[in-house]
């Protein structure tokens, strides 16, 4: 069985209410405060803070095929990074392709979906594709 690596981007005690609180950009806080809503009504769980900036739900250990290495990490998040509001989306987003057609202006990363501001974003086709992520995660877990 190999060991679990300690990663520095770890679950905290921290508040994810102090954190929302402490983003500069009214309107990007006002997104955060939108996307914690949003999955927070799909997983039906408490958020947690993941190292100082990422909001995560659930957990599972995730075990790299390449090293073998073993790492705790969220099933699904979101951070407010200096240039878009990152939604980490473990399962890729690249898997949703009737949802990302309907959702607006988005990059995506290979697990990541990077949105500018959900001022042109379709929030149902977004918590569309938040459910079936993270259903998709916790059948994994």
């Amino acid at each position: 069985m190999a060991k679990k690596a300690v990663i520095k981007t770890r679950k905290t005690d921290a508040s994810v209410d102090a954190w929302l609180a402490n983003i500069d950009d009214e309107s990007r806080r006002k997104d955060c405060a939108t996307v914690l809503r949003l999955m927070k009504k799909v997983t039906k769980l408490p958020p947690k803070l993941w190292g100082a900036s990422i909001v995560g739900f659930g957990e599972r250990t995730y075990r790299s095929a390449a090293s073998g290495r073993e790492v705790d990490w969220l099933l699904i998040g979101f951070a407010s990074r200096k240039q878009d509001l990152t939604l980490y989306l473990m399962d890729g987003p690249d898997r949703y392709p009737k949802q990302l057609a309907k959702l607006g202006k988005y990059k995506t990363g290979k697990g990541c979906l990077y949105l500018k501001s959900l001022e042109d974003t379709d929030l149902g086709a977004l918590e569309e594709l938040l459910s079936l992520s993270f259903k998709s995660m916790r059948e994994r877990a």
